[in-house]
């Protein structure tokens, strides 16, 4: 192939210092309505009233678009969720904090991902809802329609979701509000030294996760 890398000479590090933040990936990984794409949606939130550079890729989205030729075995989970880490990778080098959610549910792919990216860069949420609780939420009625049949190769159903070994940080939203949880992000951000506003902590305008979470 006739293609040679063009170095650019204005680095990732000079376009997050424009921006006052250090860019990295938050990647949200669980079963479907565990709650990943409602606590993205709401740190996203909280960290753009703060100032910070943000941008959100959800599961469902991504695939109206730059994934919608991909289907759901095994091969096209791979391949979707290679470009989606290709995708962060250039938003990171942006200057930008990216957050990700995506069931990802194999531990290989997730892995991949986490080697695309530069060390530290890539931070592996794991939203750790059981599945009994994802399946009485059920907002799309997918649980439901894997149960009758209607839909094949269902992460948690007829298709294995690989839990993370050893996330940098898990999150449990069966007996929590989105509020709280968003408040356990920021914490593991902050001690982190990923950012550096308190006052980013006790926000109480996300309304409550039992309405909210998918």
């Amino acid at each position: 192939m006739n293609i040679t890398w063009h170095e650019q000479t204005l680095s990732k590090a000079a376009r997050a210092k424009s921006k006052s933040q250090k860019s990295y990936v938050l990647w949200f990984t669980g079963l479907s309505a565990s709650g990943k794409s409602t606590l993205a949606n709401a740190l996203e939130h909280r960290l753009h009233a703060s100032g910070h550079h943000t941008y959100l890729l959800d599961g469902d989205n991504v695939r109206h678009g730059l994934n919608q030729d991909l289907g759901f075995s095994d091969e096209d989970r791979v391949e979707n969720i290679r470009r989606i880490a290709e995708v962060s990778k250039l938003f990171v080098n942006a200057g930008t904090i990216i957050l990700c959610a995506f069931i990802s549910p194999f531990k290989r792919d997730r892995d991949m991902a986490r080697a695309i990216l530069p060390q530290g860069e890539f931070i592996e949420v794991y939203v750790n809802t059981p599945l009994t609780v994802c399946e009485q939420r059920d907002p799309k009625g997918l649980y439901r329609k894997a149960r009758q049949g209607e839909i094949r190769q269902f992460t948690g159903i007829d298709s294995a979701y690989e839990a993370p070994d050893n996330p940098e940080i898990t999150i449990n939203t069966e007996n929590k509000n989105v509020e709280n949880c968003v408040d356990e992000l920021l914490v593991y951000l902050q001690q982190n030294n990923l950012i550096h506003r308190n006052e980013l902590l006790g926000n109480g305008n996300i309304p409550s996760c039992r309405s909210m979470l998918t």
